[in-house]
């Protein structure tokens, strides 16, 4: 599958998927989802393959990407991916990477130095990777002259020295190495639910797949867009809402978060601008007779 940054356009923003990886999921599909069903895969069979299901393998196709936002004069990135050189020993995925995501940025003309800001949904590992980067030895921000934007509840609760819990629970290594060295440089902006990054972009609470997952609200010229994190991972979610993935936190919180989302979506005309998506990535939200139904939508350059 070709690798190209795709961009979308919501009024006067500009919207760039950055690829970090994209491939099948390392996990059977009843772990991943773990009240996967079968039948709902099996509706949609005609159109999931080969960009959201690889049927040789039985197992989902994702995306690991961020999205650059161009909007009134500020550069904005969306996630920050899983990062290289990290280490993830729970995660074949995302164990100690080297990829080409910095160089795929550049591509579509952004240095790390031209960020604005940088926005996390949430604070699993496949988000903050690329916050930082490893440099003699130490993990510095990639980013360096970017405000960090991260939930105050997220980080109340990834953060062992506020939450106890925490140190023993080997993901909190993603906040060790990808989001406390950003605090530490003076970076971090941590904020709640309703606060308005731009006056056109909002964030808005979404708890669930974590604590404090939030999302960010796009209103611009007419036009709306919403950033969903990990609110929804995969496509066929659009019509099984009820499905739970494997990493929520709190699966009952983010099944009514995912049901929010869906409805908003279909009923302002919001595109939706997933982080796993496979291609075309990006989804028009519809009412259907059955619930919801998704229509994907090309970039325009």
């Amino acid at each position: 599958m070709t690798i190209k940054a795709t961009t979308w356009k919501v009024g006067a923003a500009t919207i760039t998927r950055i690829e970090e990886q994209l491939g099948v999921t390392d996990r059977p599909l009843d772990k991943y989802f773990p009240n996967f069903e079968r039948d709902v895969l099996n509706r949609h069979l005609d159109w999931i393959a080969p960009h959201h299901y690889d049927p040789q393998r039985d197992r989902f196709v994702t995306s690991i990407h961020s999205w650059l936002v161009r909007l009134n004069g500020l550069t904005i990135l969306i996630d920050a991916c899983g990062g290289n050189h990290k280490e993830r020993p729970w995660s074949r995925r995302f164990h100690q990477l080297n990829t080409p995501y910095l160089s795929r940025l550049r591509a579509a003309g952004c240095e790390p130095e031209d960020v604005d800001m940088v926005l996390c949904t949430h604070m699993h590992a496949d988000h903050v990777g690329w916050n930082t980067q490893l440099l003699d030895g130490r993990w510095v921000p990639t980013f360096p002259k970017a405000k960090y934007l991260f939930s105050r509840t997220d980080d109340a609760f990834w953060d062992k020295r506020k939450n106890p819990a925490m140190a023993t629970d080997e993901r909190h290594m993603a906040y060790e190495d990808s989001v406390l060295p950003v605090v530490q440089s003076g970076q971090a902006v941590l904020v709640d639910d309703g606060y308005d990054v731009t006056p056109r972009l909002s964030v808005e609470a979404a708890p669930g797949h974590s604590p404090g997952h939030v999302i960010f609200k796009l209103a611009e010229e007419g036009q709306r867009a919403v950033f969903c994190g990990d609110v929804i991972h995969h496509v066929l979610q659009v019509y099984a809402p009820h499905w739970t993935h494997m990493a929520d936190e709190w699966p009952a919180d983010a099944v009514k978060s995912r049901r929010r989302l869906l409805e908003s979506c279909a009923t302002n005309n919001a595109l939706l601008f997933p982080i796993h998506f496979g291609a075309p990535h990006v989804v028009n939200i519809e009412h259907g007779p059955q619930g919801f139904s998704a229509r994907f939508v090309q970039g325009v350059i």
